[in-house]
């Protein structure tokens, strides 16, 4: 496939002060933005250096989440003409953030247990949590 001649996407601002590496934080807002298709399968995305700059943060973190990124197969690199994303990538990334949401269930039932809530409390719990967020639909 040849790649977009879209203007690439920007990220917006990442912050020291929010929870986890700057690194991930990157990795996460591409995630999402490629799993709700503002970013689409060969659409170009910044060159380490304009995004690094863009974001004031260094050479290597972008460098390190971009190596994840297209460890997981969301995005690719092409020699010379720069990095893009996967053909795959939101199915890829659809896949990670379900995989991420396993494991943080799997976290909030074994707290649910260690506080005493029995099962069915936690599943009472957890479909009231979604049964309120489907209200602000």
């Amino acid at each position: 496939m040849e790649p977009s001649r879209e203007k690439p996407f920007r990220l917006p601002p990442i912050s020291r002060a929010a929870t986890g590496p700057l690194y991930q934080q990157i990795v996460d807002a591409i995630k999402r933005d490629v799993s709700e298709g503002r970013l689409r399968p060969g659409q170009p995305l910044p060159s380490f250096r304009a995004l690094a700059e863009d974001l004031l943060v260094s050479l290597i973190t972008v460098k390190r989440a971009y190596e994840e990124l297209e460890r997981d197969g969301i995005i690719y690199r092409h020699q010379g003409l720069g990095t893009f994303v996967a053909e795959e990538g939101a199915a890829r990334s659809r896949e990670a953030k379900a995989d991420r949401a396993g494991e943080l269930l799997r976290q909030a039932l074994e707290e649910a247990r260690q506080a005493g809530m029995s099962d069915r409390e936690w599943l009472r719990l957890a479909k009231g949590l979604v049964d309120e967020t489907r209200e602000g639909d």
